[in-house]
């Protein structure tokens, strides 16, 4: 028989909602206030009088942001950064992360190679050498500057490394014994067995790539070669609005805070699509590269 709940149990648990949905109360008003100023008019976005609803619905900010060519030519670079970012860096990874997760015996370098990594990882030549680098080889305003420096995170083939040792290794034998060799293994055991911790990482990689804007800011002179979060740096940040190419005679007529906000909340859609697809894969993600017992 189900005892029911004690008071002291209902009362810590009402406490524990409430406390929760302060908390998403709080993070989600900023964005809905964002959201509202974007769907206001010029004069109650300027005076401040938006809260979290529109005044004086409108959608001029978002015709005319999407009327332009800066905000869909650096949308599309981001995207095609985001695709190509996150395939190369997930490829490497998982070829790097696989030999790491073998024994001593069956790669005697692990040990050096794993050692390299870690003091890449803590350790970097810094900015200059880096912008260097990317210079000799001539990557400077082209999208390989963003993708390629940053392919290999040490931190997910760690976390990767780690999730491939808590496969059993009876599997590993088994292959072996069939004459598998490791891309066979690699490909038919180890990845199918990874798949939530592959999308967790692949995930954060994605979003990694989606929201950085520095590398772009550094490795692009020209404005028209800027990813999207640069692109929303050079309009919300230093107040450039000269890039979006915008006609004055229109920019007269709507608020540079419902500009700024409806460039925002563009930007912010792809990544609020993603998430809810993933997010069952979030759970794996929490337990990724915990130390096997």
């Amino acid at each position: 028989m189900v005892e029911g709940k004690s008071f002291g149990r209902r009362l810590f648990m009402a406490c524990n909602y409430l406390g929760l949905a302060i908390f998403a109360t709080l993070c989600i008003a900023p964005f809905i206030n964002l959201l509202a100023i974007s769907f206001s008019d010029r004069s109650s976005a300027m005076g401040g009088f938006v809260t979290f609803w529109p005044v004086n619905f409108t959608t001029a900010s978002y015709n005319l942001v999407l009327s332009t060519g800066g905000f869909y030519r650096s949308f599309v670079i981001s995207v095609l950064r985001t695709a190509l970012g996150t395939a190369l860096g997930m490829l490497v990874t998982i070829l790097t992360a696989y030999p790491l997760s073998r024994t001593g015996q069956e790669f005697r370098g692990r040990g050096v190679f794993t050692w390299i990594l870690i003091f890449a990882m803590l350790f970097n030549g810094g900015l200059i050498p880096w912008w260097l680098t990317i210079r000799s080889l001539g990557m400077l305003n082209s999208i390989w500057a963003l993708i390629v420096p940053g392919a290999l995170s040490i931190w997910n083939v760690i976390l990767l490394m780690n999730f491939y040792r808590e496969i059993p290794s009876e599997l590993d034998d088994a292959a072996s014994i069939d004459g598998a060799s490791h891309f066979d293994k690699l490909f038919r055991i180890y990845v199918p067995l990874s798949t939530p911790a592959i999308a967790t990482l692949t995930l954060f990689t994605a979003v990694g790539h989606w929201n950085s804007w520095f590398d772009g800011m550094v490795s692009m002179t020209d404005v028209s070669r800027y990813p999207l979060q640069t692109f929303l740096r050079t309009i919300v940040v230093v107040s450039d609005l000269s890039a979006m190419n915008i006609d004055p005679s229109k920019m007269a007529l709507l608020s540079d805070r419902a500009l700024k906000a409806a460039n925002i909340f563009l930007a912010t859609v792809p990544i609020l699509i993603v998430y809810p697809i993933l997010q069952r894969y979030f759970v794996a993600g929490i337990k990724l590269g915990a130390v096997k017992g």
